[in-house]
């Protein structure tokens, strides 16, 4: 393949061949893994747990439901899930695997070995069966996939019909001084930050970069109907620092 025929992507602000960034990330979350519970807690002044709680609230988990939760990390949003719908069974997927490794480290995990399974895997590409799973989740990792739409549409597939899929993601606030202030904390802060608890200032500067760069609500919500979802709604979350976005496999 000529260089004039690669397909490019973003890696927060810099522009890289397609098939590169899928190691770019992985390289990140590989160094932040063993941090990156107590920074999320530290850069979020911890409303990411209120984030995660109000996603359970809206998603209202059934008892025995089958969850898919893609680029889980270390298990926040699954063991919500699971301490929410008796009977219930989760799988964790993600393409770091140091990051699934450090969720099995948890307590929750060891509680609920018995309804948890840890799978490294690609979101492109998921190593399920179609209509497998009744519910299907991705926390602040949707923004990291190289081709957003190629992941939706094996969301699509690997949900059962009347499946649903829900995302939390960083997204837009729509008040332009809000947005420019919230700049300058994620630029100015959340680096330094990085650096003085991981030893890791680029890895930062890329998730913040990345932030800016994923698609306001209503575009996103455009791609899930485009994937073929339906009923697609959204709900912004501390003034839409962060959004929640539902949408269902009829």
């Amino acid at each position: 393949m000529t260089a004039e025929n690669n397909k490019t992507t973003h890696f927060g602000f810099k522009t890289v061949d397609e098939d590169a960034k899928a190691g770019m990330v992985h390289g990140v979350f590989s160094r932040v893994a063993s941090k990156y519970d107590i920074m999320n807690d530290l850069m979020s002044v911890g409303i990411h747990r209120l984030w995660k709680d109000a996603m359970m609230d809206w998603l209202a988990p059934r008892p025995g439901q089958r969850l898919l939760d893609v680029a889980g990390g270390t298990g926040d949003v699954a063991f919500r899930f699971l301490k929410r719908a008796p009977g219930a069974t989760a799988t964790v997927c993600d393409m770091t695997e140091s990051m699934l490794v450090e969720g099995q480290k948890r307590a929750e995990a060891e509680d609920m070995a018995e309804r948890l399974s840890w799978v490294v895997g690609d979101a492109m590409a998921l190593p399920f069966e179609d209509n497998s799973f009744d519910v299907y989740t991705i926390s602040f990792g949707i923004r990291n996939v190289t081709r957003i739409p190629d992941a939706l549409r094996e969301a699509y597939r690997v949900l059962r019909p009347g499946g649903r899929l829900m995302v939390l993601e960083f997204s837009q606030i729509p008040n332009d001084m809000l947005q420019w202030l919230y700049d300058r904390y994620s630029f100015n802060v959340i680096p330094v930050m990085g650096q003085i608890v991981a030893n890791d200032r680029d890895s930062y500067q890329y998730l913040v970069e990345s932030i800016r760069k994923f698609p306001d609500q209503e575009t996103f919500a455009g791609m899930i109907r485009d994937a073929g979802f339906e009923q697609v709604k959204y709900r912004n979350l501390s003034l839409g620092i962060a959004a929640l976005h539902s949408g269902w496999k009829i």
